[in-house]
């Protein structure tokens, strides 16, 4: 398309562009339907207003008549542009993360959450295919995926229990699963029980791989949206006081969360759990080296009366093989009930991965400040933003 001296296209989309000034390098920012429309952008932004429709062709002193900018100038220019690809190209570990791309994410899950709620029958995915591939048993997740996919206007090809009841029961590597399933599919959400699994199959494909728990590794959609709650329910991420509560060495959401958490300034983390789950060291390292202040703790009451935050898991019995008596010594030691609730904070909520056994109380669920339903929520808002960002980009 023709451009004119003072403008340059940068981008081209049916429902919208971008321009860039040849001469200053700022970029202006249109919908094509409607040029008041406010795009969903993230900070540094630069602010257009358009007091009438623009038609391509007109000179230039006609542009300048027809328009008012007031541009605000940044360094350098924003990274997330609208139809501009998302610089990831898996989500496999909650290390991929930068604090700048977390709030854009958030952002689009925000889009998300309105398009659930008020556009249903969208069509940003139509003609798209998502995979998914569990190898271990789950709810949350592969229901909040799929209907991520689907609520976009996406299709689903899915198999439960892939370790039993796909070829890898028959002995097929996860490679060569990955490099059959990839060529049904354009995005693949995959469970496995190995840690590691997930960056093999992303070495492997050569499409998207999101990865949806693997093993004791990560899980960081989990932590992704478990950040987004922590910031609608609190209000803020930076100067929070959490506590991670049951099994820390097995809980891969824990993990990812505690990656994420580090991003972020003045924050301190309390591990409560029984001696054989303590979290590992690896993670105490790492958020040592963040500057992120942390605490061990036996005292469940204690922890929770300083927390804008209790997040509990449960005693994963799975993780334990064989070794039922250490998961029996385990289970049962850090309750959430309605003692733990007199001695919290007014503002501050309880979290939880789900599925729960004990580990919280149902007399719990009544009260306010139970995040962990609204938590499983908003993991279809961020889901819907990582599908739509993977596909289609920003």
């Amino acid at each position: 398309m023709a451009s004119s001296p003072l403008f340059s296209m940068s981008t081209m989309k049916m429902d919208s562009f971008v321009m860039k000034t040849i001469t200053s390098n700022k970029e202006f920012k249109f919908n094509v339907s409607n040029p008041f429309d406010k795009l969903p952008v993230t900070s540094p932004t630069l602010l257009l207003t358009v007091e009438n429709s623009l038609k391509w062709g007109q000179n230039e002193s006609l542009l300048r008549n027809r328009m008012q900018c007031r541009a605000v100038e940044v360094k350098n220019m924003p990274r997330y542009t609208m139809g501009k690809k998302f610089e990831l190209d898996d989500v496999i570990e909650a290390q991929q993360f930068d604090r700048e791309t977390l709030n854009a994410i958030f952002e689009v899950a925000k889009e998300m959450e309105n398009i659930e709620k008020n556009s249903p029958g969208s069509q940003i995915l139509k003609g798209y295919l998502m995979a998914t591939l569990f190898y271990e048993p789950s709810t949350r997740t592969r229901l909040s995926f799929e209907s991520a996919m689907k609520r976009l206007g996406g299709e689903v090809l899915t198999t439960e229990n892939a370790r039993e009841f796909s070829s890898a029961a028959k002995g097929e590597t996860l490679e060569d699963t990955i490099r059959t399933v990839e060529g049904y599919s354009d995005i693949i959400v995959m469970r496995h029980f190995e840690s590691g699994a997930a960056k093999r199959a992303a070495a492997t494909a050569g499409i998207p791989i999101i990865n949806a728990g693997d093993g004791p590794g990560q899980h960081p959609t989990q932590a992704l949206l478990d950040v987004y709650t922590i910031e609608r329910e609190i209000g803020k991420l930076d100067g929070i006081r959490v506590g991670l509560v049951g099994d820390l060495a097995n809980g891969r959401t824990v993990r990812s969360l505690a990656y994420l958490l580090a991003k972020y300034q003045d924050v301190k983390i309390y591990f409560v759990s029984p001696d054989i789950v303590k979290m590992k060291d690896d993670i105490k390292d790492y958020i040592t080296s963040r500057g992120v202040e942390w605490e061990e703790s036996g005292d469940l009451m204690e922890v929770a009366s300083k927390c804008d935050v209790v997040y509990q898991t449960r005693i994963q019995r799975e993780r334990f093989g064989e070794r039922i008596d250490l998961y029996e010594e385990a289970r049962g030691k850090y309750i959430v009930d309605e003692n733990v609730l007199k001695v919290m904070q007014k503002h501050a909520v309880v979290m939880h991965p789900l599925p729960r056994l004990d580990e919280i109380t149902v007399n719990v669920d009544a009260d306010a400040r139970a995040a962990y339903f609204r938590q499983a929520k908003n993991g279809l808002y961020i889901r819907m933003a990582l599908l739509k960002l993977l596909l289609v980009g920003w």
